[in-house]
């Protein structure tokens, strides 16, 4: 990696604006899943150890109805009002305000806060807004090894508009530009690239977390241990069009699972009854398969499927299912999950391999019925000896329900900057950081 950690930068007594990704799940004020903050702890103890003073910023969710002068209408929610008649403006305005100030509580991060003073051992002094009074005093007092936290970044409307005033205030509270928040490295935000890009901070490096995923995934992807899989799940062929293409030239074996292998089967010319299929991009998997075979590459499709009338409702349902050949799925029946041959064909697959990466289920793995190919494929990975790497979103969440994630080299924290990366992008929230 070429980028600087915040290793190669004297940090003592510096104001250091760390951008972390603590955009958690909550249900009734509770946090529900905490690795987003448990990744960010490494970094913050080594800054607190070494006397900076640190001051933490991240988003949480899509509080759309946020505007830069505070909580108000939307745009949207204007004409709606304005369209109404004159006496019924003023209480179809009352009732959008009572939900935006509903959605200020539902997105704040003082619950945050509080849950990481609990890990810290000392208190984490927590800013009501992200730029204004509450901010300024509690950037003001900080002392060496301490630690606040900003109001969500996306409370502000110049955070996803990489607002230059936004910026500028940001930087006036740092010596030193922190990014450590590799789950939205692929966002080119105010906090995310925008405060480095626009040079208002002249000292940009990253945190641990991000030193990890680009030191694992990178390394992977450049100089990789061969044989080489690369196993591709989830629903639509579209949402990986150039990640299929750019790991074909790196990868030794492409294995295609999930809704998407159902585009690539009919494709070839087989029935997919009533399964998941995205018509525009068929020419565009005769191209892929074509190109493995150019390239002298496997690219593995299901040979069986598991079968089943409709779509479970709700997700986890008890349903009926049947397994069939993948060349012929009946035309009132939809795949829903690679079929008990297909599993053990990519299991004996990644059993063999030296590198390891998968990102998206094989199946609807939500229900337990649909979720053997995916334990089948999880189970092979953690069982593998070579380099075993999980690119983020779903895969991370079928590896940790399915008790797995110990036996993972890797498991990403940012499924959409995981994909990028294995596009062969480059990411805004990287490239705007220092080389070494």
């Amino acid at each position: 990696m070429n980028k600087k950690s915040i290793k190669d930068v004297a940090v003592t007594g510096k104001r250091c604006l760390v951008r972390v990704d603590f955009n958690v799940p909550m249900k009734d004020g509770k946090i529900t899943d905490e690795t987003r903050i448990n990744g960010a702890l490494p970094t913050i103890k080594y800054l607190i150890d070494n006397g900076a003073k640190v001051i933490l910023c991240s988003h949480k969710g899509k509080p759309h109805n946020v505007l830069t002068e505070g909580f108000g209408l939307t745009k949207k929610e204007k004409k709606a009002v304005e369209a109404l008649p004159v006496e019924q403006q003023a209480e179809a305005k009352a009732e959008y305000l009572k939900k935006a100030i509903k959605d200020k509580e539902k997105y704040s991060l003082r619950p945050v806060a509080t849950r990481l003073s609990e890990l810290l051992g000392k208190e984490v002094v927590f800013a009501t807004d992200v730029v204004g009074e509450s901010a300024d005093a509690a950037v003001a007092g900080l002392k060496d090894g301490d630690v606040c936290l900003l109001e969500n970044t996306r409370f502000m409307a110049g955070e996803e508009k990489r607002d230059e005033a936004l910026c500028k205030k940001l930087a006036s509270y740092c010596d030193i530009y922190v990014n450590d928040a590799f789950g939205t490295a692929h966002r080119s935000h105010a906090t995310t690239a925008a405060i480095a890009e626009y040079g208002f901070v002249d000292t940009a490096v990253c945190g641990f977390l991000i030193e990890k995923e680009l030191a694992v995934m990178a390394d992977a992807l450049e100089n990789p241990v061969r044989p080489f899989v690369a196993v591709l799940g989830g629903a639509k062929v579209a949402d990986k069009l150039k990640v299929i293409s750019n790991l074909l030239e790196k990868c030794d074996t492409l294995i295609i699972g999930g809704g998407m292998a159902y585009t690539f089967l009919k494709a070839k010319g087989f029935e997919v009854g009533a399964s998941l299929v995205d018509d525009e991009q068929i020419d565009y998997c005769n191209q892929m398969m074509a190109k493995a075979k150019e390239l002298g590459k496997k690219l593995l499709l299901p040979v069986d499927t598991v079968i089943a009338k409709s779509f479970p409702n709700p997700i986890d349902a008890e349903i009926e299912v049947s397994e069939c050949g993948a060349e012929a799925i009946p035309a009132d029946m939809m795949g829903l999950d690679i079929g008990s041959k297909t599993a053990e064909l990519y299991a004996n697959e990644v059993k063999g391999a030296k590198t390891v990466i998968w990102n998206g289920p094989m199946g609807v793995f939500e229900n337990p019925t649909l979720a053997k190919g995916t334990i089948a494929v999880a189970k092979a990975l953690a069982e593998a000896e070579g380099t075993t790497i999980i690119g983020g979103g779903d895969s991370a969440a079928a590896v940790t329900t399915l008790g797995f994630a110990d036996k993972m080299t890797h498991i990403s924290t940012g499924g959409g900057a995981s994909l990028e990366l294995f596009e062969g992008k480059k990411l805004p929230g990287i490239e705007c950081l220092n080389n070494k």
